[in-house]
């Protein structure tokens, strides 16, 4: 690993794709791995917070006071309970930041000030973002080394890609020409049906070799661990959607050396 971290975005502006899912079972198997790993909750919705086990309203600082200069970055830092891992969580005042920012000089640019300096303290920092293409992904576009795109394996898997494609290659011409897409990974896949089949192949026809070796099978294990404020990999390790999280986050590891700058 290079001296500098990563910074990775779990995008995809259709919601229930399984994107928090993915955002807090990469943090979660990292940190498990011995890395020192950082989550960023950006969605109002605070899944990622309640899915490591906290109640956003309980707690001091959110990301919402520190783009609001309420706090400092390192203020809203918590430890997660789990060794190497720690969180930035979210709050629902996050929902209004589109408008709160709407006359804030260089707007795109506030997250990767903030994060850019904690990559020599983290060596991956993964935010999970909005189901949308407001400003807080835009955020999360320009502050990230690379994206993370969750792909549910169902008829309409690809609609709506081509404006995301569309909003990545606008970021990368004028504000982060070094972004790109990491890995896309297919989630609720079912063995059982053709239509799976027929839609991994599609995914792997239109992104190539970014689509991972790995796909997330449909499994009530994955469902019920943040019922219980956990990633799955650690709800239940031997499960098949843990089994298969923990090849991801290899996955977007090797990728990652590979890489090492």
């Amino acid at each position: 690993m290079a001296t500098a971290g990563w910074l990775l975005a779990v995008v995809n502006q259709k919601g229930g794709v399984g994107k928090t899912t993915t955002a807090v079972n990469l943090a979660a198997e990292l940190a498990a791995q011995g890395d020192e790993v950082l989550l960023v909750d950006a969605d109002p919705q605070a899944n990622a917070t309640s899915g490591l086990g906290f109640s956003p309203t309980d707690l001091a600082h959110n990301l919402f006071e520190v783009l609001q200069d309420e706090c400092s970055i390192e203020e809203a830092i918590i430890p997660s309970g789990r060794v190497h891992l720690h969180l930035i969580p979210a709050s629902i005042d996050l929902a209004g930041i589109d408008l709160l920012f709407a006359t804030r000089i260089a707007r795109e640019t506030v997250l990767r000030t903030l994060l850019t300096p904690l990559c020599e303290q983290y060596q991956w920092i993964i935010i999970d973002t909005p189901p949308s293409l407001g400003v807080l992904t835009i955020n999360a576009l320009v502050a990230a080394n690379g994206l993370i795109v969750p792909l549910q394996c169902e008829y309409y898997a690809l609609e709506g890609l081509s404006r995301l494609m569309q909003t990545i290659d606008l970021v990368r011409q004028h504000l982060n020409p070094s972004l790109e897409i990491w890995k896309v990974l297919l989630t609720m896949y079912d063995s059982r049906t053709k239509l799976g089949e027929q839609v991994e192949a599609e995914v792997r026809k239109f992104f190539g070799a970014k689509v991972t070796r790995t796909v997330i099978p449909r499994n009530v294990r994955v469902g019920e661990a943040p019922s219980f404020g956990q990633p799955v990999v650690e709800y239940d390790p031997r499960s098949r959607g843990a089994v298969a999280y923990k090849a991801f986050a290899q996955e977007v590891k090797e990728y990652g050396a590979s890489r090492s700058r």
